[in-house]
């Protein structure tokens, strides 16, 4: 397992969305690949800019293009499993009528 970096400014972000358990399965996913990962939250004044925040996810910079290719062939991966399964969807939906 790599070694934690020290400070944030070690750190840079790779990914970034609203709902905390999507970062956390990416957190996962790298962590997975040997990429040491942390989540940080973007959390805003809520009565001065209400709903605005979210979370982040943040590596070592040396290891940030890796990181960033992970996720992104995760991504393709997920959506191709998506479009298979609407496919299959159909045949069956066309087999039962």
């Amino acid at each position: 397992m790599a070694t934690q970096p020290q400070t944030n400014e070690d750190l840079v972000q790779v990914f970034d969305s609203e709902q905390e358990s999507e970062a956390m399965v990416v957190q996962s996913l790298l962590e997975a690949a040997g990429i040491d990962a942390i989540i940080a939250g973007l959390d805003a004044p809520q009565d001065v800019l209400p709903g605005v925040g979210g979370v982040v996810v943040r590596v070592a910079a040396e290891r940030a293009d890796e990181a960033r290719q992970i996720i992104a062939e995760s991504k393709a991966g997920g959506e191709a499993a998506a479009e298979e399964g609407a496919l299959n969807s159909e045949e069956v939906d066309a087999k039962g009528a």
